[in-house]
């Protein structure tokens, strides 16, 4: 995995103390339970799309969502999906740009009339 530049870490760490009070005062992380799960979600959302403006794919936001914004990987994922099923279009052009395309699978997730015989 290419190092991520110090400029982009502190882009997150910014955003995260930016967006860490709620206007009540409550802390987005729900340590105090005095936030909504949708603000956290938002949050979270948030970042995934910052993510994504860097490039990443769901396994570096994860790990780059754990480390700066302290946010569990399963809860990044689970928003990324939902992200996924509601933006199909867009993760499947992301993907495509990145290359993430079918064409990246192993031998055996290709179809079978895609596999090169040499039975012959």
């Amino acid at each position: 995995m290419p190092a991520r530049s110090y400029s982009a870490d502190r882009s997150f760490e910014r955003s995260r103390a930016h967006q860490a009070r709620l206007p009540d005062g409550g802390a987005m992380d729900g340590d105090d339970g005095s936030s909504s799960p949708a603000s956290y979600i938002r949050l979270v959302q948030h970042l995934i799309e910052k993510c994504i403006c860097y490039k990443m794919n769901k396994e570096e936001c994860m790990e780059t969502l754990e480390k700066h914004a302290k946010i569990m990987p399963v809860i990044t994922s689970t928003v990324w999906k939902e992200l996924e099923k509601e933006n199909r279009e867009f993760f499947e052009t992301y993907k495509k740009d990145r290359g993430e395309d079918s064409s990246h699978k192993t031998p055996s997730e290709q179809p079978a009339a895609a596999k090169s015989s040499d039975d012959d």
